[in-house]
């Protein structure tokens, strides 16, 4: 396993070593759930990978797809109620970005997306007293992320993006709580 850890790593770097113009970027983030939503106090942040091809350039814009999954855990049990069940959130997003390229600050990238965001609870353990392990229940909607990143060299660069998707809840009031997904991700990439 690590041998192929390893190699996948020095796959990766070969092949930036060759791009000059990079099109292609991966990230790895730490999604945090803000707001008063459903998600709760309860709910924290596992990791978010994501995936960007900048296709298109019109000085000085970049467009480009992007994909995104995280993972997300809502632990009840940490407030000590009967509720003693784990949700595993799974979530996918597809998006199309605009990436802004600044002459006076060349190391700074300002970007903003659209797209849709797929979200799948896996269930876990009791809920007072009822086995809930197996059940499962997706959501959907459409969503925007804005967001800046900052080059540290030619291939490394941080970054920090704020998520929201309004969620298409069927069985459940329209309001805020329901519906609004808010996360802000703090991450770091690479150009390859």
């Amino acid at each position: 396993m690590k041998q192929n850890l390893l190699f996948g790593f020095l796959l990766i770097f070969t092949f930036s070593s060759f791009s000059q113009n990079s099109k292609f970027s991966i990230e790895a983030n730490y999604p945090i759930t803000i707001d008063n939503n459903f998600l709760g106090d309860d709910s924290y942040g596992i990791i978010d990978l994501g995936l960007k091809y900048r296709f298109t350039e019109l000085n000085p814009i970049k467009i480009g797809v992007s994909l995104n999954g995280g993972v997300l855990i809502d632990n009840s049990n940490q407030n000590n109620s009967p509720q003693d069940f784990l949700v595993t959130i799974y979530i996918i997003q597809p998006k199309v970005f605009a990436e802004l390229n600044v002459e006076s600050v060349e190391k700074l990238h300002p970007f903003l997306g659209l797209g849709y965001t797929f979200m799948n609870f896996q269930l876990s353990g009791s809920n007072n007293g009822m086995n809930v392990s197996g059940e499962s229940d997706n959501l959907s909607g459409f969503g925007f992320n804005f967001g800046v990143a900052y080059d540290i060299s030619n291939k490394i660069f941080v970054q920090v993006q704020y998520d929201f998707t309004k969620l298409n809840a069927d069985d459940v009031p329209d309001i805020k709580f329901n519906t609004n997904v808010n996360l802000l991700k703090i991450g770091i990439g690479l150009k390859i």
